[in-house]
């Protein structure tokens, strides 16, 4: 973050071209009490001043590290002058990156030791219940009707009652999507993945989603330092209103 200095007041453009975002969503920040409500010209034009710019740039920075709401949360509390607060509330958001990040390379190891697993010589009463498989998974039967719906898993049906039947290919899959989605992984990509893992058995496919995670999360971790800064100087500057003039916005 750059240092704040006063400058002559600014237009809403200026601090929407400054923190890379649109003019709408500069004057939504405004509503939504994220930025201070700037003093106006007596032609009623918004005269806004570096801080506010400083605190819109860091807004945007911090959606993309710890999404809008909790960035909004962020950037209120600072503007309170509540280090300890700020500080406290960024600590956790770094904390639930370390386990998103530990969860990703538990779901490495896991679906790597679940794929190697022998599934031949498959025996009739290898095969398991939805309850039973359930149970062993600790999730609710309800969590493996969605997936199925979801064409994540493919169990076959009993002839008698319809129950589903998941055969040891189908209790592998279970594994494999309960650790994908502890790792964060969504729907929709887990619902282009497991077919090819079926198909075709690439637990290579696994593995690059995998890495994506990661950068998906260390693109995070950045944009939680980079806006660390600006916080900071949120926390604990207070700036004059610098006198209105005719900016047009």
């Amino acid at each position: 973050m750059t240092t704040v200095t006063l400058h002559r007041p600014l237009r809403t453009a200026d601090v929407a071209r400054r923190a890379g975002c649109s003019v709408q969503q500069v004057r939504n920040l405004e509503r939504d009490g994220v930025l201070e409500s700037p003093t106006r010209t007596p032609s009623g034009y918004r005269a806004w001043t570096e801080m506010h710019a400083l605190a819109a740039a860091t807004y945007v920075v911090l959606a993309a590290g710890v999404g809008p709401a909790e960035a909004k949360k962020l950037i209120r509390v600072a503007r309170a002058g509540t280090e300890n607060d700020v500080l406290a509330i960024v600590d956790k958001a770094h904390a639930r990156l370390h386990t998103e990040r530990r969860d990703v390379e538990l779901a490495r190891d896991a679906v790597v030791a679940i794929t190697a697993e022998p599934i031949d010589d498959v025996r009739p009463n290898d095969a398991m219940t939805i309850s039973e498989l359930a149970a062993a998974l600790a999730v609710p039967t309800s969590t493996l009707r969605y997936w199925d719906r979801q064409g994540l898993l493919t169990p076959a049906r009993a002839v008698r009652g319809r129950a589903r039947i998941y055969t040891p290919a189908d209790v592998r899959d279970a594994r494999i999507v309960h650790q994908l989605r502890l790792a964060g992984y969504r729907i929709p990509p887990l619902r282009a993945l497991m077919p090819v893992l079926r198909q075709r058995g690439r637990t290579s496919d696994i593995t690059a989603a995998l890495r994506a995670r990661d950068r998906h999360i260390n693109s995070r971790s950045r944009a939680l330092l980079q806006a660390a800064s600006g916080l900071l100087t949120l926390t604990s500057s207070v700036e004059p209103q610098s006198g209105p003039s005719e900016n047009d916005e």
